[in-house]
């Protein structure tokens, strides 16, 4: 079947068929979803798009699933349907929901000892010792979420060094930093799409460029007015973009020259291993960040220091007086929080579960691209860890500029309603799918025939 320009622009898929295959889809959903559309209902009520994150509202589908319980690597929602499921919270559940150990040690802690009370447990102590050993910085402080801990490593570093701008890579995500929701626009920092500026002056604030390029970076630090970089080990968020071999090394060694601060951001790349890409990569930052899969799905952060940023932020924060010195919060390293991170710590983020989570993505990368080849797609898929991912180009991006070009809305929607209305959750904003301890190999080949029949139904003749 000869291809329109149209088809061409989405990637070798007729949108007219797609427009088709979706209308179907939409009608299967409604009928099979009624409980989730009274839910709906009554929920626009009170929350925009019937949720009170509007990110729940992006999966796709003409209303959002409800949930009602979830175990392992299973959810049921409130009309009784079963998922398979991939998308383990965006990484919050990336060791399974409810995992056992975790949930055990929540549950003592609620009845031995409460939740929060602004003094610290002999769990902080097991805990930023572990977190030590691990990312080899010997300080540590908690927060709620990575975006807080993202903020606070920024605030530290603009104290530390005396300057005012933050450099991130284009199509990076740090959680909701006013600082770094912006993009490159012809060659400039502008507001990423849907940011308000919120009063930030970004010529002053911050600098982008795009990830890999050495000769953009070393330009941009060499006028000596960059607190910090911030960066994941790899990118993640516009889809998977890996570091060039030598990027990290020339990273590092600029960012001393000038000196400007390296901030390591682990929250997504923790797929990776129990030492994160920092581990994986042998990187050496000056602050380190790591949110969501500390505890179980209980909101938690981290953010690690090196020697000299953590003697600052001592110095810093002595007392006398009552002053939050721009970083904390009442209920960070509550309790309840500590005790779940311990125990993943402890027994779920260790290398035997990296073994068997690693080993089944191996399997779900195989066949995601043997199918994308069998179909004749030019798309191609990646694998970092336990998270596998494919993208609308046939070759894997140097950057998130090549990666914004291989987006497809109406692809990437229309496949999680298909997935949805088959028993099988992806993760929202991306073609990603997470393998978790409780993820089998007979998930991955149920991923598999939707996969190829949502396929054949994209390119049959």
């Amino acid at each position: 079947m000869a291809l329109s320009a149209a088809a061409e622009a989405t990637h070798s898929i007729d949108p007219q068929r797609l427009a088709r295959i979706r209308g179907e889809e939409e009608v299967r959903f409604r009928q099979s979803h009624p409980a989730a559309q009274r839910a709906f209902h009554q929920a626009e009520k009170t929350m925009p798009h019937g949720v009170p994150l509007h990110w729940m509202s992006q999966w796709g589908t003409p209303y959002p699933i409800y949930a009602q319980a979830a175990h392992g690597a299973r959810l049921r929602d409130i009309d009784g349907h079963e998922y398979i499921d991939f998308c383990l919270g965006d990484s919050a559940a990336l060791y399974g929901h409810g995992h056992p150990v975790v949930m055990d040690a929540i549950a003592r802690d609620l009845t031995e000892l409460g939740t929060s009370y602004m003094l610290p447990t002999e769990d902080s102590i097991a805990v930023t010792e572990d977190l030590s050993r691990r990312f080899g910085l010997p300080y540590w402080q908690l927060a709620t979420s990575a975006t807080d801990a993202n903020r606070f490593a920024l605030r530290v570093a603009r104290q530390m060094t005396g300057r005012d701008k933050v450099l991130v890579f284009n199509g990076k995500y740090h959680g909701s930093v006013d600082d770094t929701q912006v993009e490159l626009q012809n060659g400039r920092v502008a507001p990423q799409h849907g940011i308000a500026s919120n009063g930030l002056d970004y010529d002053r604030t911050t600098r982008v460029v795009e990830f890999n390029d050495v000769a953009a970076l070393e330009e941009a630090l060499s006028h000596g007015d960059v607190a910090a970089v911030l960066a994941e080990p790899h990118m993640t968020n516009i889809g998977m973009i890996p570091a060039a071999e030598g990027f990290h090394t020339a990273l590092r060694e600029i960012t001393r020259k000038t000196g400007t601060l390296l901030i390591i951001d682990e929250t997504h790349t923790i797929c990776l291993g129990p030492s994160g890409g920092t581990g994986e990569l042998g990187l050496e930052p000056d602050i380190l960040v790591l949110g969501k899969v500390l505890s179980g799905g209980i909101p938690s952060a981290v953010w690690g220091m090196n020697e000299a940023v953590g003697a600052f932020v001592k110095d810093l924060t002595r007392g006398p007086g009552i002053n939050h010195y721009g970083f904390g919060g009442t209920l960070v390293a509550n309790a309840l929080t500590l005790r779940a991170m311990r125990a993943t710590l402890s027994h779920v983020i260790t290398p035997e579960t990296y073994a068997g989570t690693t080993e089944i993505a191996a399997a779900l990368e195989t066949q995601i691209r043997e199918l994308i080849k069998k179909h004749n797609l030019p798309w191609h898929v990646s694998r970092m860890g336990c998270r596998v991912e494919y993208l609308y180009m046939p070759d894997v991006p140097r950057n998130g500029g090549e990666a914004a070009m291989a987006r497809n809305d109406d692809i990437e929607l229309l496949s999680h309603l298909y997935f949805a209305n088959r028993g099988i959750l992806l993760t929202p904003f991306h073609n990603m799918a997470l393998i978790s301890p409780a993820t089998t190999i007979e998930d991955v080949r149920a991923h598999g025939a939707v996969f190829d029949e949502m396929l054949t139904a994209f390119t049959a003749g």
